[in-house]
């Protein structure tokens, strides 16, 4: 089948537009994953053993399961049980609780890598634990998590085409029913092969500055 750049042009907008899907589910899924995965952190290291041992459980049972069987369970399954989410919001959902698993193993090392002196320094100070962690744990263990945070984000990124399967309109999902309207298939899933690679690429190169500027952590 030869390629037909009157084709492309006919059918950019409405990739165009998968792509900000795309991009919406990321950063939102990005975010939510941030504060789930500094909540896994914090109730882990929880003095209270019901709450770290319960929360362990979840993290480990989440990670441990497949990020599709997760937004199959969210869209199709909790309806259910009276809780209807509409298909990005579901989406959205599963990226954040799915990543935020992981990212929380990012915060832990962190918030381990900070020295033992600066705890007794905030004791010996007489701050409060809500001090101690805003003023001097977190700010001092986030810099260097930042570039394994943006892999994982990056990661997440390339894990949206699974969104189509709960009927979300993002990338792959717009390109398949272009293919299957008109029948022409190499034009439309190549271009999202092209829009991915040169959005990784540009997430790598940010990457790249982001541990250059905070310094690279092992992983």
């Amino acid at each position: 089948m030869d390629w037909d750049w009157n084709f492309v042009w006919e059918i950019m907008p409405t990739l165009i537009q998968g792509v900000k899907i795309t991009i919406l589910a990321t950063l939102l899924g990005s975010v939510l994953a941030a504060i789930v995965g500094l909540g896994i952190a914090l109730a882990r290291r929880s003095p209270n053993k019901a709450l770290s041992r319960t929360v362990g459980f979840l993290a480990e049972f989440i990670r441990g399961t497949p990020l599709l069987v997760q937004l199959y369970f969210i869209f199709y399954v909790l309806p259910d049980f009276g809780i209807l989410l509409p298909p990005l919001v579901a989406g959205v959902i599963g990226l954040g609780l799915h990543y935020g698993t992981y990212t929380a193993e990012v915060y832990r090392a962190g918030i381990d890598n900070v020295p033992r002196g600066q705890w007794e320094a905030a004791k010996a100070c007489n701050l409060s634990a809500t001090q101690t962690w805003t003023n001097i744990i977190i700010p001092q263990a986030i810099p260097p998590m930042i570039p394994a945070l943006a892999n994982y984000f990056i990661a997440m990124f390339k894990e949206t085409p699974l969104l189509s399967a709960i009927t979300v309109l993002e990338l792959m999902n717009q390109a398949k029913s272009v293919a299957n309207t008109y029948y022409r298939y190499i034009e439309p899933i190549t271009l999202v092969g092209a829009f991915f690679l040169v959005i990784s690429l540009f997430s790598v190169v940010l990457l790249r500055w982001l541990e250059h500027r905070y310094g690279k952590i092992e992983r």
